[in-house]
């Protein structure tokens, strides 16, 4: 919570340069800067979102988490994607940014009449910034009931540039 205190002034008498009010002090790095940015864009990703009840938004948006381990040495993301059939899973990975995407299919029954919708289907992708560089050919994917767990073991040096398809292997 921020404190209202008098500025340290400089020679006459004004706030010193280092010490006024929107400006840090330090160096930034650069992965603060990219986790900002990607809490940014999440921020953006969920305000404006249009209401399911519009009728304008398609698809849906899973939710995933990514998270480090040391001991193997990689980044794990776990996506939620209950009715997703693993052969509509498209995996790819690349330039420090993960790309999944499929379809989630509704049910198709003849005489269906909804008295309520509130589950979304259809296409879905999402993209998850990487803060670390990794070996998309050593990673793997598995899919068991309704969850995809994404393994990709962090490297010293980049790859090189290009994109690399992982392959999804079904466990249940």
């Amino acid at each position: 919570m921020p404190v209202d205190r008098p500025l340290p002034a400089g020679r006459h008498g004004e706030a010193s340069a280092g010490a006024r009010r929107g400006t840090v002090s330090g160096e930034v790095s650069r992965r603060d800067v990219d986790k900002l940015q990607e809490e940014i864009e999440e921020l953006f990703a969920d305000l404006w979102q249009v209401p399911r009840f519009s009728g304008l938004r398609h698809g849906f948006r899973p939710n995933v988490d990514c998270f480090h381990t040391d001991d193997p040495h990689a980044l794990t993301v776990v996506v939620e994607l209950p009715g997703v059939e693993a052969d509509s899973l498209h995996v790819v990975a690349g330039e420090r940014v993960l790309a999944i995407a499929g379809e989630r299919k509704r049910p198709q029954l003849p005489g269906r009449v909804y008295q309520q919708m509130e589950i979304e289907y259809g296409s879905f992708q999402r993209q998850v910034r990487l803060m670390e560089d990794v070996d998309p050919e050593r990673a793997h994917a598995s899919f068991e009931r309704g969850v995809l767990t994404i393994v990709l073991p962090v490297v010293e040096q980049p790859m090189p540039a290009g994109r690399y398809r992982i392959a999804v292997e079904r466990l249940r």
